[in-house]
């Protein structure tokens, strides 16, 4: 997905994929769906070990790059998660580190900053609400003074990793004005039931805060920051999901030509054939647009650059329109096996299905790039 520049990059992408392959290959995927578990707690850890927590947060934090580019880091790990449809909370913990680690009052939250690098503690992002679109900047849970803190109070829906969070980046309205807070998933007045999801491994959660209180210091960031923040932490959503989907057409393409030169029909490979050739070139076509488009959003968020918003809705517009179709096509290119439950690829289709409406639909990007380019018009 990105051009991997360096050794130390190469060894980086390297090691990722080979923990992946040897800890969560696609048979493991089937055993954790079969007990009903998301990730295990201490597998986290041990990829957190591997450094994949700590490439969004400075090194005066504890963290650092392997690259010096973390967004370029983080997307070569999510690319290789995709190739085995790899389960745990990579997006939402990186998604929270990102707005700690880039908010005024990062150094009092140095602590929960730690722990998550360590992967000790998982934290998730709660943004959505119920029945809503993809709108971060119009929550309608509130957070209320009080003489010693807040009062959240509201409900957030598809919390990834909910279930198994022990702290929440709770986005509300306080006194009119945006703001987000650190929430524990123990605190009194907290409700979180687990909601059904299309992957076999993601988690997702409905959150209820009833008057659940929270101290001053639970608060990130300015209320004048808050909205850049938001900007952040939704890039790097949106980059990692089309980074991770890259890495799943990659794969599921890959296999898919296989299989082709594998089977024959009238004793010749299906590949021969030039009815499949087409169809072939264009699943290649759609991949590498995919690719480029993805690795260009990466390198906008990764430089901070000013029409980087721009760069991720061109992306996200693209691979997910695109992806679910692309595995559909595989899938048919494989015959009767390929829609069958032993069969992996439906592991694929359902976390690209998944994908294509989490953080905006395609169609939500499309009028935000029509927006987004307009501006840009004026400004210059």
């Amino acid at each position: 997905m990105t051009d991997v520049a360096s050794p130390e990059s190469l060894l980086f992408a390297s090691t990722a994929q080979s923990f992946l392959d040897k800890e969560v290959p696609l048979s493991r995927v089937r055993e954790l769906h079969r007990d009903g578990v998301a990730f295990q707690p201490d597998w986290w850890q041990r990829a957190a070990e591997l450094g994949w927590t700590s490439l969004l947060v400075p090194e005066s934090l504890g963290g650092g790059s392997v690259s010096g580019n973390g967004v370029e880091d983080l997307a070569l790990v999510a690319e290789q998660t995709g190739k085995t449809v790899a389960p745990g909370p990579l997006h939402p913990v990186s998604v929270v580190l990102a707005g700690l680690a880039d908010a005024d009052d990062s150094d009092r939250h140095a602590e929960l900053i730690e722990s998550l690098i360590s992967g000790e503690t998982v934290a998730s992002w709660a943004v959505y609400e119920p029945g809503g679109r993809w709108a971060p900047l119009e929550p309608t849970v509130t957070a209320t003074p009080t003489a010693t803190g807040f009062r959240i109070d509201g409900v957030k829906d598809r919390v990834e990793a909910g279930p198994e969070s022990a702290v929440l980046l709770v986005v509300a309205k306080c006194e009119g004005v945006l703001q987000q807070f650190l929430v524990p998933t123990d605190a009194a007045g907290i409700r979180v039931e687990p909601q059904r999801s299309l992957d076999l491994v993601k988690s997702y959660a409905r959150v209820s805060f009833e008057g659940v209180q929270v101290e001053q210091s639970a608060a990130v960031g300015s209320a004048a920051q808050t909205p850049a923040l938001i900007a952040r932490q939704s890039q790097i959503a949106l980059v990692l999901q089309c980074a991770e989907t890259v890495g799943i057409l990659d794969t599921v393409f890959a296999m898919t030509v296989q299989w082709g030169f594998d089977r024959h029909s009238f004793g010749r490979p299906l590949v021969s054939y030039q009815a499949l050739k087409h169809r072939y070139a264009d699943l290649k076509i759609w991949l590498e647009a995919c690719r480029a488009t993805t690795r260009t959003a990466v390198a906008k968020v990764g430089a901070r650059a000013d029409d980087a918003d721009l760069a991720v809705s061109i992306a996200k517009s693209y691979v997910a329109e695109h992806a679910p179709d692309m595995v559909q096509h595989c899938i048919q290119l494989h015959g009767g096996i390929g829609v069958t439950w032993e069969h992996d690829l439906h592991l694929y289709l359902r976390r690209v299905t998944l994908y294509r409406s989490m953080f905006g639909t395609p169609d939500e990007h499309n009028v935000r790039v029509y927006h987004l380019t307009k501006e840009l018009e004026s400004a210059s």
